[in-house]
């Protein structure tokens, strides 16, 4: 793919559409940067930067990138003008069986405890390399956990995405982006951005796969998860109720969540 990068201090709106593509060896998809308002090539420039950092099987696989400009003939005052038209694109392994958000509307699939369970460990487990390698995803939620072939989940969407320098462990924003209902309340309060604001969002992922739905009750879903599946139910189920505290110092990291994953893998 043509590589050039274009960087910018000013901020815009940035709306993305997800396009098939064929590089001749196999599907890909391609991910489309539309300009909606204003220019800026900061945030592409930050998805790239984290994605370029993203090696994991539970990751998306990032391909390439294009960022290139072309000429076009646009009406002005009564004229035609030649503008500068900048085109982005990101380039991604094709994941064929779509989202966890479409598998959970599916409801044949409520009883697959064990397809769901193994959900839950890959989501952790690139979570935990993704933090390992400095890199907070800020927008986990079922829309941007794809599914490859054998229902292995692969986390995507870097869009919001933050890069830490190693020794900084939190960073302040003015502007809160994200998903209602999936961002952690420190953001909304103070803008303070830690790793612990992914667990928020990971909570919600592991709640919707514990109750094999995307709708359920916020203050008992834990009623409707059925104990007798095992020590699994019932560890996952604790690390929820910590992982939805709405004080960040209370929630586990997630190399804690790792660790009680991996002492049922063991037992």
């Amino acid at each position: 793919m043509h590589h050039k990068r274009f960087l910018s201090r000013d901020r815009s709106w940035w709306v993305w559409s997800s396009l098939p593509g064929d590089l001749g060896t196999g599907k890909v998809a391609v991910k489309r940067l539309s300009i909606t308002m204003g220019f800026s090539d900061t945030l592409f420039v930050d998805e790239i930067k984290c994605l370029i950092r993203t090696e994991h099987h539970n990751i998306v696989r990032f391909l390439g990138y294009c960022a290139d400009t072309h000429g076009e003939l646009v009406p002005f005052n009564g004229s035609y003008v030649l503008a500068e038209v900048p085109q982005r694109l990101l380039c991604f392994e094709y994941v064929p069986n779509g989202n966890l958000q479409k598998y959970l509307n599916d409801k044949s699939h409520k009883d697959d405890w064990q397809i769901r369970y193994q959900m839950i460990m890959g989501i952790c487990h690139g979570l935990n390399y993704l933090h390992n390698q400095r890199v907070n995803h800020l927008d986990l939620k079922p829309d941007n956990i794809l599914l490859d072939a054998c229902l292995e989940p692969k986390i995507t969407d870097f869009g919001i995405s933050r890069c830490f320098d190693e020794g900084i462990s939190r960073v302040y924003t003015k502007i809160v982006r994200g998903t209602p209902g999936c961002i952690a309340p420190e953001i909304i309060d103070s803008g303070e951005i830690t790793f612990k604001s992914d667990i928020y969002g990971l909570d919600i992922i592991i709640i919707k796969l514990l109750t094999g739905c995307n709708n359920y009750d916020f203050e008992n879903w834990h009623t409707s998860v059925d104990m007798d599946d095992g020590p699994q139910v019932k560890t996952c189920v604790e690390i929820a109720q910590t992982c939805v505290a709405f004080n960040q110092h209370d929630r586990p990291a997630i190399g804690e969540i790792m660790q009680k994953l991996d002492n049922i893998a063991r037992s």
